[in-house]
């Protein structure tokens, strides 16, 4: 049976690419998320901060559509999530989400190229030219044929970004994306993004570390499954030129 998409009309003031509307998510007992209200312009870097069991990562997985919410609307993209089924979702994240995680998630035997190119057949459109493009883009052009166990964890981690931005998504997530990363690595990786971003990428971060918070033009900041609030850092972004 075909998923059934229900439109949201396009916001005349601000677009809009995600909206959670007293978005709440329980596990049995437990309130993991209570009354989320949050939207998120196209084209901003956020980044969504607490600490662990605030509720962030939660959040996130529900607004990829790995998870579904118990309560409340979760709009991404002028689509109402909450109306689509398995289905639906897995294909929504295929056609309008680039994900990046903390562990890189890449196929051992397959090599860099291979691994971006995976994600264009779950969007069953591959283009080898197209992926060996945003590999170049992410300063891996030398290293398309390598393996993941030839690459070091910086590389490894790009070529997840890589992965996550060759199906050109409106929202890239990215789940503690330095986590696993030294401190070289982890600029570079952030470099990457925020370049992204000046693109006009909309990318948003789930981090604890406040030094990755910077980066973002907005923290917007989650305690015990809670809103607690939000800072603007486009002082800090002018700061830094």
């Amino acid at each position: 049976m075909a998923s059934t998409i229900r439109l949201i009309q396009p916001q005349p003031a601000a677009d809009y690419v995600i909206e959670t509307r007293h978005l709440f998510k329980r596990f049995g007992k437990v309130t993991a998320l209570e009354d989320i209200n949050i939207r998120i312009r196209r084209g901003e870097f956020v980044a969504f901060m607490g600490a662990s069991g605030s509720g962030k990562t939660t959040l996130m997985n529900i607004l990829t559509c790995l998870d579904t919410a118990s309560e409340g609307q979760v709009l991404l993209d002028g689509v109402d999530a909450a109306a689509l089924d398995e289905e639906g979702r897995r294909n929504f994240r295929a056609d309008k989400i680039g994900l990046v995680f903390q562990q890189f998630h890449l196929i051992p035997f397959l090599t860099a190229l291979e691994n971006v190119m995976l994600a264009q057949h779950y969007h069953s459109v591959v283009d080898e030219p197209a992926a060996r493009a945003v590999l170049e883009q992410v300063g891996l052009g030398a290293r398309v044929d390598h393996l993941p166990s030839q690459l070091s964890g910086g590389e490894q981690q790009r070529v997840c970004i890589a992965r996550a931005l060759v199906n050109e998504p409106p929202v890239i997530f990215a789940d503690e994306p330095t986590g696993n990363l030294d401190e070289e690595n982890e600029q570079r990786v952030l470099d990457l993004l925020t370049d992204l971003h000046r693109q006009g990428r909309t990318i948003v971060m789930v981090t604890h570390n406040p030094e990755l918070g910077r980066f973002a033009d907005r923290i917007i900041r989650l305690q015990h499954g809670k809103y607690l609030g939000e800072e603007n850092n486009h002082h800090e972004l002018a700061s830094r030129g």
